[in-house]
């Protein structure tokens, strides 16, 4: 028998490291993990619109590959680490998943796992 779950993975080190997939969809179900704002190279931007802007780029790309799109998202959790970053932030989630107005939450948190992060995102979605 064959696994119902379809996996999409974006090359983190994470998630050989900790055993998880970028995105996994089970039937027409979506879920993103918390993504974080890092680039190919390494690097992270300091600016939170960039590195949310970042994560709805890695997020989005996962849920394309698993046959979903922006229009799609029907949740969306943001942990950012400052409470000025609050705008910056949804202005990228406007920009990014505005289209689908998705149920969302946005936390601060005392960290992340880098602290070069301020802003980590997860993303779920329904695929029509």
């Amino acid at each position: 028998m064959s696994d119902p779950k379809r996996h999409a993975r974006s090359g983190s080190p994470y998630e050989a490291r900790y055993g998880f997939s970028r995105a996994v969809r089970v039937g027409s179900v979506v879920h993103v993990a918390g993504t974080a704002p890092i680039w190919p190279s390494g690097q992270v931007d300091p600016d939170p619109e960039a590195q949310a802007d970042r994560c709805f780029t890695i997020a989005l790309h996962a849920l394309a590959e698993l046959g979903g799109g922006a229009e799609d998202v029907v949740r969306t959790r943001m942990y950012i680490t400052d409470a000025a970053f609050a705008d910056a932030v949804g202005r990228s989630h406007a920009r990014n998943v505005g289209v689908a107005a998705p149920a969302a939450t946005m936390v601060i948190v005392a960290g992340l796992l880098d602290h070069r992060w301020k802003v980590e995102i997860e993303v779920e979605a329904l695929l029509a």
